[in-house]
Formats: structure tokens, sequence, C-alpha cells
């Protein structure tokens, strides 16, 4: 019996060039368009905005790092709701069909960003 192929996730700014063959599928996981980017250019093959936290949630965060933790939790909340639950399951779905998906973002620092709790949350399922 075969091993199962492995999916690798990874996250990218949109800003930075797409590498085609490298980034398998890229997927922008952002809730809004990222400012003064083309859709050419962004090289995007879906445009998951449902799986994004709320825009209450992100205007309450700022991006602040003393704040991540307790954003990653209430993230994590609204992932688990119903319309949560549907947009990260079509993204689990794109995940395991794909050898890579990379998530594309326009946050600052995506170490402290929602794409680092969808690849957690994603590498733990898949």
């Amino acid at each position: 019996m075969a091993a199962k192929k492995q999916t690798k996730i990874q996250v990218r700014r949109v800003y930075e060039e797409a590498r085609p063959g490298a980034d398998g599928v890229r997927v922008l996981v952002d809730r809004v368009w990222p400012r003064g980017e083309s859709k050419e250019k962004a090289a995007l093959d879906d445009w998951n905005k449902d799986v994004a936290p709320s825009t209450e949630l992100r205007k309450w965060y700022r991006h602040d790092p003393d704040r991540y933790e307790e954003f990653a939790e209430r993230y994590r909340a609204e992932l688990a709701t119903e319309e949560g639950e549907r947009a990260f399951d079509a993204l689990l779905a794109t995940a395991s069909g794909a050898g890579t998906l990379t998530l594309v973002t326009a946050v600052k620092d995506p170490s402290i960003g929602h794409t680092r709790v969808l690849e957690e949350e994603l590498k733990g399922r898949l």
C-alpha cells in the first residue's frame, strides 16, 4: 500500500512574486482584496474570504503582538461556527487535493496573523 502524499502548506504575502510550480494552489485568505494588487499579478487559484477573521475581530486585533494569543483563540472560535466550518472545510478540500497549498495574504507579518492559525489547523487535520 502506497503512503499517502503529504500536502505542503505554506504562507506567502500577496505582494511577493508568485512562483509558478513551487506555490502549487494559491488561495487568498483575506476578507478584503489587497490594496493596489491586480488579479493577474496575484496569480490566485481561489479566494476564500469567508475563512478570514471577521472585520470586528481584525479591527480589535490590529496585529498587536501582545494580543496574538487572545486573537488566535477568538479566531478559532469563529472557525468553529457553522459559517466558519463551511469556509474552513472548503479550504481543507482544496488542500487535500493539492501537493502544495499556498495561503496568500496581505498582512505585513504572517507570523502573527490569521494565516498562522489556518496553517496550524490545516496541518492538524490533513
